[in-house]
């Protein structure tokens, strides 16, 4: 049986310089788009877990790009649909935020097994299509970051 996934994760916003917000499809759930995302493994931190998930989830290296821990967290309650993938009792995960700042908009190798397609969108439309408001949040401080507002 595969092992409990650790409440504790990381959502990577992966943006360009103009503020276009890489979005990506869940295989596991038709029309719900999001930023990378994952929890963390064994004894990493979350910056590292950061790193792998966008490696895994797009085929990037971050830590060729401008990489940064943002210092803020959100925590939340488990949608029903994944709580069998935490230990019965956990109901809250805690995800910490990161930006990922590209050059322009590179290509993607999508991991097949999470995401089905991707998109490059202005991160305006971004918030409006991502389903958690935890995404949501992180490009509230996308924008704010650059003086601007949702």
């Amino acid at each position: 049986m595969k092992p409990y996934k650790t409440p504790i994760s990381a959502l990577v916003l992966i943006h360009t310089p103009d503020l276009q917000v890489l979005i990506m499809e869940r295989a596991d759930k038709a029309g719900f788009w999001q930023s990378v995302t994952g929890s963390v493994e064994g004894n990493e931190t979350p910056c590292q877990a950061a790193i792998r998930e966008v490696l895994e989830e797009t085929g990037l290296d971050a830590t060729q790009y401008d990489f940064q821990d943002w210092q803020a967290t959100n925590v939340y309650e488990i949608y029903p649909h994944w709580q069998h993938r935490y230990a019965p009792g956990v109901t809250q995960n805690r995800e910490h935020l990161f930006g990922l700042e590209l050059p322009s908009q590179l290509p993607i190798k999508l991991a097949p097994d999470e995401h089905v397609r991707y998109e490059w969108v202005d991160w305006r439309e971004a918030a409006k299509r991502v389903f958690s408001w935890t995404n949501v949040d992180a490009l509230k401080r996308l924008g704010a970051k650059h003086h601007l507002v949702l």
